[in-house]
This record gives C-alpha cells, structure tokens and sequence, in this order.
C-alpha cells in the first residue's frame, strides 16, 4: 500500500473523478428522478459492481490485454457502444409515465435497474483502460505482490464512490419530489438521457484504439 499522503491523494483524486458527470452518474441520476432515491441507489450498486469487475480484470492481466490487443479492444469497445446506443434509442422511443409523486414514487424493477447498471459499466473497455492507468500510479516499484496492492486500491476506490453516486440519488430524487417542473419535464429527461446515452455510444465507438 502507498504510504499515508499518496493514499489520501489516491483518495481525493478519485472523488474528483466520480463527480465528474458521465454515462454513470446520468444513469443514477434518471432512476432517482424517475423512481426513487432507492432506485438510484441500486443504479449506483449496480455501476459499482461493474467497477469491481475491471478490477480484478485488470489484477489478472485483462486490461493489460486489451491495452495491448488492438483486437481485443476494438471488439469490447464495440460492444459497450452498441449497448450505450441501445440504451438511448430505447429512451428515445419511450413513451411518457404519469409521475404521482405524492405517492411516492413510480414503482420499478429494481433487479433490472441493477442489471442496466453493471452492464453499462461492465462493457465499456474505457474504465478498464482508465483503472489500469490510474491505479498503478500509486503502486510503489519494489511492493512485494503488485496483483494484491491493485486490488486493495481498487476496493477503495469503489467503496469511495459509494458515497458521491450515493449523493447524486439522493439529490435527484430530493429535486423529483420538490420540484414541480421536474415532474413536467420528466418525459422529456429521458428523450435527453437517451440523446447523451447515443452520444456516449458513437463516442466510445469512434474512440481511437490505444494501442498503435
């Protein structure tokens, strides 16, 4: 483990990097608008159990593959765009939901909001490429068992963002049920999200392999 200062500095610049709006954070953010601060926060569970994944890939040398295999990331990368895309064509096309907020929330598959989250997470090859550049800065040269060191890092850095996707359900879901233009724009929130979801997709299918 890196000493004291490095590991607050791993710490903060992680946060920094969570409350940086992304695929993710849009994804907690429209279910905790839509259904609920529970909704978001199993969206954030679900986010967060796709990060473990790149991490232990990366422990054992996947992310090394694919930052190593133009094929490998070409065929990942393909894959979460055409995910991301298909996640926001189908906001696109969705039809508007009457929101009663006063009772509450609109009701939700919560095992399927989970899914959706870890797989938009799991199949985009940027966060393996992002855990394998970021992490093993603050591995120390002569650490005995690197492989170990990555992923006690890694767990701290999923765990500290519990509390930021955390604090974007919260906030969103305090906004649905306080804010009224909230509630009449929300069958517009999801032709938006879908349209940032698309943007997403093309982007990270347009995105430049790593490896030249």
């Amino acid at each position: 483990m890196p000493e004291l200062p490095q590991l607050l500095l791993f710490i903060a610049a992680g946060w920094l990097l969570n409350l940086t709006p992304g695929p993710d954070v849009l994804y907690i953010v429209t279910n905790a608008l839509k259904s609920g601060v529970r909704a978001g926060v199993v969206a954030a569970l679900g986010i967060v159990s796709g990060c473990f994944v790149h991490v232990f890939a990366a422990a054992i040398g996947v992310s090394a593959l694919l930052a190593a295999s133009a094929t490998a990331f070409t065929v990942l990368k393909w894959i979460g765009a055409a995910y991301l895309l298909w996640m926001g064509v189908r906001l696109l096309l969705s039809k508007a939901t009457p929101l009663n907020l006063s009772a509450g929330t609109t009701e939700v598959n919560l095992w399927r909001v989970y899914r959706r989250g870890f797989l938009t997470n799991v199949l985009n090859p940027k966060v393996a490429i992002f855990f394998l550049a970021f992490v093993p800065q603050f591995i120390a040269p002569e650490a005995p068992n690197k492989a170990l060191a990555f992923l006690l890092l890694g767990l701290i850095f999923n765990l500290n963002s519990l509390p930021i996707n955390f604090g974007y359900a919260w906030l969103a879901a305090w906004a649905a049920r306080r804010v009224q233009t909230v509630q009449r724009a929300m069958h517009w929130l999801d032709r938006a999200a879908g349209v940032l979801f698309v943007g997403f997709g093309l982007r990270l299918a347009l995105a430049d392999n790593p490896v030249q």
